[in-house]
């Protein structure tokens, strides 16, 4: 009898007990957890770009609820991302140097490279354009900064930003002016290489969403402005790619296509053209 009601007894609390998981106890709604399933983590590696502006933290919330998959990310130069990436660190990559990519790649450390959005580079510098660039196409105002020996301030740290300068260089100069005096290699990430620029009133390159986002910190106090812009060779392409299973057994590929196929959509996308600040639009989405 006693060993009848214990089974009774028991019976009784594990009915209990997953009626409450359920929700069947809940005001007669089922509950629902928006909370990251548990063990479910997305690891990725990213440009600078994409934190400094808060993109990433606008898009978290929603991509967490969508899927249950918790999202966690490096920003840091594409060079040191993709490095991430070899290194099987991060189960998947957003950014923005499409040479660097393509060898990542050809070498089999990542797939399914899927362009997701852009914006562009711009040319900033102080009001006053001591080297006079302002409305010049990008070869000319490289040279003119090179034959005023203008202050230009690099982020030389491998990033996206940084190999688009380097490219723009070697085709308004045939080098790299790494040598020259007034020619600064910060080793910082692109906020902290604006405000050196802006510190000794010189020039630098930038991706229009973080200058926007270190624009909107001046409150109207004079900083640097813009002044290149619109030319061809300062399309700015941010692409998510996959980290290949293959060479890394770790890798989450399930979640990374997961990830990859929400950001393609439509809902998505249209979340990123949304995202402005200062009223103005930081990213267009061109998913393919």
């Amino acid at each position: 009898m006693k060993k009848n009601l214990l089974l009774k007894s028991l019976a009784f609390a594990l009915i209990f007990s997953f009626s409450f998981a359920t929700g069947l106890f809940s005001d007669g709604k089922k509950a629902v957890d928006t909370k990251p399933a548990e063990g479910k983590v997305l690891m990725m590696a990213t440009t600078t770009s994409t934190d400094n502006t808060g993109l990433l933290d606008y898009l978290k919330p929603y991509f967490e609820k969508d899927t249950g998959i918790e999202w966690r990310w490096v920003a840091v130069g594409t060079g040191k991302a993709l490095q991430m990436g070899q290194n099987c660190d991060v189960d998947v990559l957003l950014v923005h140097d499409p040479e660097a990519e393509a060898k990542f790649i050809k070498g089999g450390f990542g797939k399914n490279r899927t362009q997701i959005m852009y914006n562009d580079f711009v040319i900033v510098g102080p009001e006053s354009d001591p080297a006079k660039i302002k409305g010049k196409n990008v070869k000319r105002a490289m040279k003119a900064i090179m034959d005023g020996k203008a202050v230009f301030t690099s982020r030389g740290d491998k990033s996206g930003t940084h190999m688009l300068e380097q490219r723009l260089w070697k085709d308004a100069a045939k080098s790299v002016p790494e040598k020259e005096t007034w020619y600064m290699s910060t080793g910082q990430g692109m906020i902290e290489t604006i405000k050196i620029a802006a510190e000794k009133n010189g020039y630098t390159i930038t991706d229009r969403g973080t200058f926007i986002k270190y624009d909107a910190s001046f409150k109207g106090q004079k900083g640097l402005v813009i002044l290149v812009e619109g030319d061809k060779k300062l399309f700015n392409q941010y692409s998510v790619i996959e980290v290949n299973p293959k060479k890394c057994g770790n890798a989450k590929n399930d979640l990374a296509k997961i990830y990859i196929k929400w950001l393609k959509s439509k809902k998505t996308q249209k979340l990123i053209a949304d995202f402005k600040l200062e009223g103005k639009q930081l990213f267009t989405p061109n998913a393919k």
